[in-house]
């Protein structure tokens, strides 16, 4: 098959998974409403950054390296389940506290910098994203593939990843989510908590079935 065609299925079947709704979608949609359109879009990057750091890896042979080493892939889905707890926890806690000061997802002062950091500490928490990367590259990938198809998917993850959490940033930036927000913010801040709790706990869960 051709290069550009395989490219083109990889992409297509990760874009399958990048818009499934989960914690990075989550932390990017709640940063934009209740931060701003700039922070939102800092964290769309931390996202595809995050994108490329385990297409990078699943390149490079990580995927199967987790599913054969059990206490590996055991303790990065440990750490994961539990971050997203600590954020579930943070965003709870933070629900009734004024908006005079804006707060970050984890509590701190607003800025693109710690919602970019934010963004790609959460999407690295989830050590799954690296087996889907993984099993997509290895059932799309042929043994054999010009070298200039390996250098050239990196960055094509990272467009795919920053462009789709940039538009959920556009998105729920604008003036009417903002302002929906602003007027039910002690629940939807719950809910999102709640969200990011479960999948947190469900993680957690999974890593006590083995």
């Amino acid at each position: 098959m051709d290069a550009t065609l395989v490219i083109a299925a990889i992409l297509g079947a990760l874009l399958i998974g990048v818009v499934s709704p989960g914690p990075s979608f989550v932390l990017v949609a709640r940063t934009s409403i209740a931060l701003s359109r700039r922070d939102g879009l800092a964290a769309a990057v931390g996202m595809g950054l995050g994108g490329v750091i385990f297409g990078t890896l699943a390149l490079a042979g990580l995927a199967a390296i987790l599913t054969r080493v059990e206490w590996l892939y055991f303790g990065l889905k440990l750490f994961g389940g539990l971050y997203l707890l600590y954020l579930a926890v943070a965003i709870w806690r933070g629900a009734k506290d004024p908006v005079i000061v804006p707060k970050t997802a984890a509590g701190g002062a607003a800025s693109p910098g710690r919602s970019f950091v934010l963004a790609l500490a959460t999407q690295l928490s989830n050590p799954k994203a690296a087996i889907v990367y993984g099993s997509v590259f290895a059932a799309l990938l042929p043994p054999e593939m010009p070298g200039w198809a390996y250098v050239t998917l990196p960055p094509l993850i990272f467009a795919l990843e920053t462009a789709w959490y940039a538009v959920v940033a556009l998105a729920f930036s604008a003036d009417r989510p903002r302002a929906a927000y602003l007027r039910s913010r002690t629940w939807l801040d719950r809910f999102a908590g709640a969200v990011m709790g479960l999948l947190g706990a469900r993680l957690l869960a999974e890593t006590a079935r083995g």
